[in-house]
């Protein structure tokens, strides 16, 4: 073990070498002041011994993990989502739809082995999709109707795992409670993206699905126009926005303590192959028993997930969420 002295220390062992030979005395276990070129040289020991352990540390967990990308896609039908497409046949009533959104959140996402073992994939931290275990996928580009949205794209998940065969796949719809509720202008990214979110009380919109309907026209669909009494309409077409739902707290500002419909789709899939299969989302299997044409009186446009609204019971079929086999997803 190399030890280290003060500068007063090195001086006051100098000075009773001095003086130990000024009396004439011998010493030759008297201790030596360490040099600067020593301690230099034992810190570039240790330095190269800490990056010594860390490289072999990391070959070892790249020798045992790989990486691993999981593909989404967005489609009406069968047809790819495209920001100011008009798709027709979609509801009860065969209506013709225009999205003008289509983002969601993913979390907990884990392969499952072919004995039924989830593993989690631990997600990269990449700084502007990926935020520990939860991913946001965006597939509006902002132009044309999708204007309150951003260029940005995002159709795939990123993580590692640990190498092994796999058959199947696992996530949940949604962002989880410990990171639900937060402030969104502090989160980081894609937490803060604040169209994404209601208010602290309810949390962010797990699913954001925007769309005018041939019944339901969406008036800001002109706000081109510079008009204000069109800026000013009521109707907003027929959205589908996904959160949570019945959360206890003091004000909509107050992170609540629990949520009585957190609204959390969990989604699997046994047989997925990585490497070839991709994850569709798709807007025409989620509409498929709603009428997107009319909307029940004195409730919000759309879905906005409140449990009482009428309009949400088929939507929230769609998804699973009522003891049914959720349609949103699947395997292509």
């Amino acid at each position: 073990m190399i030890m280290t002295m003060t500068f007063d220390e090195q001086s006051a062992v100098s000075t009773r070498s001095r003086h130990s030979t000024a009396a004439g005395g011998c010493h030759p276990s008297a201790p030596r002041p360490l040099g600067s070129g020593s301690r230099v040289i034992a810190a570039a020991a240790v330095g190269l011994f800490a990056v010594g352990v860390l490289g072999v540390l990391g070959a070892a967990h790249a020798a045992t993990t790989e990486s691993v990308r999981i593909r989404f896609a967005a489609e009406v039908g069968q047809a790819p989502f495209a920001c100011g497409q008009t798709y027709g046949g979609i509801g009860t009533t065969g209506s013709s739809v225009t999205p003008t959104d289509f983002r969601f959140f993913v979390s907990d996402v884990s392969l499952i082995r072919s004995d039924g073992q989830a593993v989690p994939v631990t997600l990269d931290q990449d700084g502007t999709w990926q935020y520990r275990n939860v991913a946001l996928l965006d597939f509006e580009d902002g132009t044309g109707p999708c204007r309150n949205g951003n260029p940005a794209l995002n159709s795939e998940i990123r993580g590692k795992v640990p190498k092994g065969a796999y058959a199947g796949l696992r996530f949940t719809l949604g962002v989880p409670f410990e990171l639900n509720h937060g402030d969104p202008t502090l989160a980081a990214s894609p937490l803060n993206i604040t169209s994404m979110f209601w208010v602290w009380k309810a949390g962010y919109k797990f699913l954001k699905i925007d769309m005018a309907s041939s019944g339901q026209p969406d008036k800001r669909l002109d706000y081109a126009t510079g008009n204000p009494a069109v800026e000013k309409e009521k109707a907003v077409g027929f959205p589908v926005h996904l959160g949570s739902a019945g959360c206890a707290s003091a004000s909509l500002t107050t992170p609540p303590t629990s949520c009585k419909f957190p609204n959390r789709p969990a989604v699997s899939f046994d047989h997925f192959d990585r490497k070839r299969n991709v994850v569709v989302a798709d807007l025409a299997a989620l509409l498929r028993n709603s009428n997107v044409d009319t909307n029940t009186p004195n409730t919000a446009p759309g879905c906005m997930s409140e449990p009482t609204d009428p309009d949400c019971e088929a939507v929230m079929q769609a998804l699973g969420l009522r003891d049914v086999p959720q349609q949103f997803f699947h395997i292509r």
